[in-house]
């Protein structure tokens, strides 16, 4: 027949070999099911780099796919993503973040973090970290609704892209969470800064409006460290949460956040959740990222917190739940979700959680003993508890 394979390939459309007839016949896609390469081989890719491509889902919803190895956040993957939002202030209604790999997202590219720290090259790896918290804010504010869509893992990295969307909608049987304490670091990119926005939340705090008489109030307090302890705990024991209601149960998902049991649906139950926010009249806290970053309000406890934590860490070293170098990163985090050692609560700013995340990963990437987990981690896959 000149066939090379059952199944053929050619211009979005797949036909397979039909014994009965000796002849081609198209595979019909199931109605609701959005395939990305399908959509790539019909020529809906509008660009395309080495990390992620943008694809246009129809409807005036662009996709930004990931598919470098692993998926893992790189340069070009933050490029395209940055294309993608240019695009979607001028040329679509709504956007998309997903991809039809295994995996969503793995996180950062280890390798080049602990090449970076080997060499000492402090002030690209503050660049490198500055540079993916600006595009998770530039997520966060942009103007037209973007909607993440993870599915198999998202982790580290991962998680904090989506974090930044306007609403998560994820595979039922999703991995999310933030994992960067397992190879001695935190999360970097913002994650910490949004689990600290989930806490105030929680807590019944709006940061959007920031501070009131009540929001300085002992029961004010009292909420949001309740609200922050159990999200300290699993941040800082990399728990992760292995469906999309675990991952609700663990602070990541927020309430109004989605899944598809049918992972093959997703990507365009997503599409459909980013147009209905458009419609609806979904607009950001703020005109710009810059400006968010400046506005937002979040309620900080300060010492309040670092000495409840402090005392948490001990005992989970006390009962052999965490190793002594645990601890140091473990108070690393703490200090970020009290907001440093303020002597009172007080409301801060984006930026002012995000320049603590960026001094304590970078300080961290300096550890020997970070280095040593990055380099087991990327050798046998597995954490090192040293």
């Amino acid at each position: 027949t000149g066939r090379k394979s059952f199944y053929e390939s050619e211009k979005g459309t797949t036909s397979v070999f039909d014994l009965a007839t000796s002849g081609s016949k198209k595979v019909e896609e199931p109605r609701g099911i959005l395939i990305l390469k399908s959509l790539k081989d019909a020529g809906k890719e509008i660009e395309r780099n080495s990390g992620a491509s943008l694809i246009d889902l129809g409807d005036g919803v662009v996709c930004c796919e990931f598919h470098a190895k692993m998926n893992a956040i790189g340069a070009d993957l933050i490029a395209m993503i940055h294309k993608g939002l240019k695009r979607l202030e001028t040329d679509f209604d709504a956007m998309v973040i997903a991809n039809q790999a295994v995996n969503f997202s793995v996180g950062a590219n280890l390798m080049l973090v602990l090449v970076a720290a080997q060499e000492q090259e402090w002030d690209e790896l503050h660049m490198a970290v500055k540079q993916f918290q600006n595009i998770n804010l530039a997520i966060k504010y942009a103007r037209k609704p973007v909607v993440a869509a993870p599915q198999g893992m998202a982790l580290g990295g991962g998680c904090e892209v989506s974090l930044h969307a306007a609403r998560i909608h994820a595979a039922a049987e999703a991995y999310i969470g933030l994992v960067e304490t397992g190879v001695g670091l935190i999360p970097g990119g913002g994650g910490t800064k949004e689990m600290l926005i989930h806490a105030n939340e929680n807590a019944g705090l709006n940061v959007a409006q920031g501070s009131s008489p009540a929001s300085f109030s002992p029961e004010s307090d009292l909420d949001l460290f309740h609200a922050l302890k159990p999200i300290f705990e699993n941040v800082a024991l990399a728990k992760v949460g292995t469906s999309a209601e675990e991952s609700r149960s663990l602070g990541y998902l927020r309430r109004e956040d989605l899944y598809s049991m049918n992972s093959q649906r997703l990507v365009a139950d997503a599409k459909e959740t980013a147009l209905a926010l458009y419609r609806s009249g979904w607009k950001p806290a703020a005109a710009s990222w810059q400006e968010g970053a400046q506005s937002t309000q979040i309620k900080v406890l300060g010492e309040q917190f670092l000495s409840g934590a402090k005392l948490m860490i001990h005992m989970l070293v006390r009962g052999g739940y965490a190793s002594e170098y645990d601890a140091v990163v473990a108070r690393k985090l703490a200090n970020i979700f009290a907001g440093g050692p303020l002597t009172s609560p007080q409301f801060v700013t984006e930026q002012y959680v995000l320049d603590l995340e960026r001094e304590a990963f970078v300080g961290l990437c300096g550890e020997k003993l970070t280095q040593a987990r990055i380099a087991h981690t990327l050798k046998t896959g597995k954490p090192l508890r040293n």
